[in-house]
């Protein structure tokens, strides 16, 4: 099948000087997730493109020579006034602006209601969520702010989910250890539950008498996320056999070995919008417990992330029985990624 050169796609994402020196080693979700999305279209015929940019001023440059028909740009990091300059240097470029977060997460960004008001405002913007509940808030929302009534809202605020390269390992595991290694890995701030999660990792560790090895990224912090890791150090500092280990954010590669030497994955989060650190513990075999806001989490891995008990109760089901977690988690992401899939494919080949 020939490519459909009417269509090209840039997707555009901003670098963060403190998660990596080279555009190679910049490893951050954002990334791993815009490349896993460039990949697919391009294996499905449609021409795409990933740049990492500096900042605002990189973007002219970059559609210049590209020459796309849509340019995405991955979270919220361009100035709303810098959209008028470009709108106006490319007029037949559709610009989309794609949201990764939830309203709680969002709460916590200072300009982000501000900024997606002044995004809406300006014309061939288009808002895209990767989630079903963001989806319907940001069009009611939107329409009230925009007063629309020919449901213009669904031309403007758009779907277009995560999408994961599934790759189901097997791991084979080994009871004969005195300790277990339990993951809590993903950025430190409020929202990622981390303190609730290690307590309940704990019991999890007394109840089947091994010494527990908790492991968490340790460099990087964000939203005020300082006073989480400190509580984590002085939990475990009074806690003998069972210890905190702390990991750098690692290039992709480098973490999906990290997370093949786990014997379990903790996600229960207070929000996500998909949660790839969650999808590489599940591809790598790893049994996975998490909170119902992991949209593609299998029923029986969910915790209530606000009872410890829950936790704990479900790390007991998922030692038990690794191997039905694992394979269940494989299965439940599998689905969710074909019908991403399909989703990208259909907007793109259709009328966008």
């Amino acid at each position: 099948m020939e490519q459909n050169e009417s269509i090209r796609i840039l997707f555009i994402l901003k670098k963060r000087h403190n998660y990596g020196d080279t555009h190679i080693g910049l490893s951050t979700g954002l990334y791993n997730s815009a490349m896993y999305i460039v990949d697919m279209l391009e294996s499905n015929d449609i021409i795409s493109k990933f740049v990492v940019v500096q900042d605002n001023n990189d973007i002219d440059r970059e559609v210049t020579l590209f020459k796309p028909t849509h340019v995405i740009i991955e979270a919220i990091w361009v100035v709303p006034d810098k959209f008028v300059i470009l709108t106006k240097l490319h007029p037949t470029v559709k610009w989309i602006i794609r949201l990764h977060s939830q309203l709680p997460f969002l709460s916590m960004e200072g300009v982000a209601m501000k900024w997606i008001w002044k995004y809406i405002e300006l014309p061939n913007i288009i808002i895209a969520v990767n989630s079903s509940e963001m989806l319907s808030q940001i069009r009611f929302l939107s329409k009230i702010k925009m007063k629309w009534v020919n449901n213009e809202e669904h031309d403007r605020i758009i779907y277009l989910p995560n999408f994961y390269p599934m790759v189901s390992k097997v791991k084979k595991y080994c009871l004969e250890y005195e300790y277990i290694d339990v993951s809590c890995f993903g950025s430190i701030r409020p929202l990622k539950n981390h303190l609730i999660q290690a307590e309940a990792a704990i019991k999890f560790a007394e109840k089947i008498g091994k010494n527990l090895n908790f492991h968490i990224n340790g460099n990087r912090v964000e939203q005020k996320g300082d006073s989480i890791l400190q509580n984590l150090i002085n939990l475990f500092d009074n806690l003998g056999e069972h210890k905190l280990i702390l990991h750098d954010w690692l290039k992709q590669d480098d973490f999906l070995e990290l997370c093949s030497k786990m014997d379990m994955g903790l996600q229960c989060s207070f929000s996500e919008t998909f949660n790839i650190v969650g999808a590489d513990m599940v591809s790598q075999g790893v049994p996975l417990v998490g909170s119902s806001e992991i949209v593609w989490i299998d029923q029986f891995s969910i915790a209530n992330p606000t009872k410890s008990d829950d936790i704990y109760k479900k790390m007991l089901s998922a030692h038990r029985a690794p191997d039905i977690n694992v394979k269940r988690n494989q299965c439940s992401l599998n689905k969710y990624s074909n019908n991403s899939k399909h989703i990208w494919l259909n907007y793109f080949n259709g009328d966008c």
